[in-house]
């Protein structure tokens, strides 16, 4: 359950950097005469910025749960089956 919240979560803030990513501005404004879309342009890269440093983090998390998750699922199937064989 925690393993499928977490997958949202990251699908969740993929879809939302990409929100945030149409927004922006391909252009690099450098006059002074266009302050507030260089103010703009920045504050769509802090925002990104922090998209992607929290979407890399939770994406870790989340396959090194999953490969736990599966590690511990392997290795009861393996445990159960040598008892199998044993009995």
């Amino acid at each position: 359950m925690v393993w499928c919240l977490l997958a949202v979560v990251v699908l969740s803030l993929a879809g939302y950097r990409k929100m945030v990513a149409n927004r922006e501005d391909d252009l690099v404004h450098l006059h002074d005469g266009d302050s507030g879309l260089i103010t703009a342009q920045k504050s769509v890269a802090d925002r990104l910025g922090w998209i992607d440093k929290w979407g890399k983090i939770l994406t870790v998390l989340t396959l090194v749960f999953g490969l736990a998750i599966a590690s511990v699922y392997l290795y009861q199937g393996w445990i159960e089956s040598a008892q199998k064989i044993h009995v």
